[in-house]
């Protein structure tokens, strides 16, 4: 029988959680328990290399002692899963896993802990050639849990709940209190975006994310930009987020703003750095709207298919809109959610109003 790791101190512990910006942010608050629960482990973390940014700043070393610019993992490994797949056979491909693999083998981990609970990371788990691996008994795609060495039941509604039901069994705590995640810092980064706000007179700001994962998620560009130009009448600026592929939302949204908002693609360090400044977010179910809840900034949420008791804003305060015609389901369609679609332009802005009489930006 293999020691509870509550009765034996663990030394070498790896995370996986390979995506996506929003569930590596729920996850969060689980590894920070694990590390108090063992502050002198070294803790790594297996992740894509897309998402790295969430866990350590760029130009940083990705070992070493943890700093502000990598606050929660002792090494980060990344793995690059979709451009493996398409060249799977390329002697570049090959180098690059065995890199990655050597460097995990290299930590001589004790316990695995996959926090994703898909095939992919179970076999991830795995390959680390840990002894103890870790893994919900109810993980997302069941056949991953073949793969566990310990299967645990995890409790709780919202999802930054349950992974930290996991942790805490991991770390053979009964009662919890789920901690305030870490987020890196880069101060040139920041910086940056301070003096990028400056050059445009902009002090107090709201951060609008018209985009999301798909179709049925996105409440529609030209709304944000409505409920810009009313914020715009209050004194405040709106800052329009947007990543790659979303570029005509973000016109759209700035186009019905009158020039109350403007756009910025930012990297998920940019990101970090301009939300912390942020008095209010705006937006629906996608990684930045998890960010500015762990950063603690208000969120106003708008949500369609999928249910805000699960993958709502978390640990900070928020006005949720969402219409009860809204089916909840994960499918991924390209057409906006009819429910969604209910919510209007001032329902949103009475529920941004409401959050920043609360406390001035």
């Amino acid at each position: 029988m293999i020691a509870s790791p509550s009765r034996r101190k663990i030394e070498r512990l790896l995370i996986v959680r390979l995506s996506a910006m929003g569930d590596v942010i729920h996850t969060l608050p689980a590894v920070q328990l694990l590390r108090d629960a063992f502050p002198a482990a070294s803790i790594g973390w297996l992740i894509e290399e897309r998402w790295a940014e969430l866990l350590c700043a760029p130009d940083t070393s990705r070992r070493g002692p943890r700093s502000p610019q990598r606050p929660v993992a002792d090494w980060v490994h990344t793995v690059n899963l979709t451009a493996w797949r398409k060249s799977l056979w390329s002697l570049r491909t090959i180098e690059e896993i065995a890199t990655v693999w050597n460097d995990v083998r290299a930590m001589h981990y004790e316990a695995a802990v996959d926090l994703q609970g898909a095939i992919r990371s179970a076999v991830l788990a795995q390959c680390s050639a840990a002894s103890v691996i870790w893994g919900s008994a109810e993980p997302r795609e069941s056949p991953a849990s073949i793969l566990y060495t310990r299967e645990i039941i995890p409790y709780g509604r919202h999802v930054v709940e349950q992974n930290a039901s996991l942790a805490a069994e991991v770390a053979g705590k009964d009662n919890i209190a789920v901690p305030r995640p870490e987020l890196p810092r880069e101060p040139r980064i920041e910086e940056q975006i301070e003096d990028h706000l400056a050059s445009r007179q902009v002090r107090s700001f709201v951060i609008l994310n018209p985009g999301a994962g798909w179709g049925a998620k996105r409440w529609p560009a030209e709304r944000y930009g409505q409920v810009a130009r009313v914020l715009g009448e209050q004194g405040l600026r709106s800052v329009i987020n947007y990543g790659p592929g979303e570029e005509a939302l973000a016109a759209e949204a700035e186009a019905a703003s009158h020039g109350a908002a403007f756009g910025m693609q930012l990297s998920i360090t940019g990101l970090i750095a301009i939300t912390r400044h942020a008095g209010l977010f705006i937006g629906g179910d996608t990684g930045p709207m998890h960010l500015a809840a762990a950063l603690q900034v208000p969120v106003v949420a708008i949500f369609g298919p999928t249910d805000p008791a699960r993958n709502g804003p978390y640990g900070t305060r928020s006005i949720v809109l969402r219409s009860a015609a809204s089916p909840t389901t994960h499918k991924r369609r390209p057409e906006p959610d009819q429910g969604m679609l209910e919510i209007s332009t001032e329902g949103v802005i009475m529920a941004a109003m409401r959050l920043l009489s609360e406390e001035t930006i």
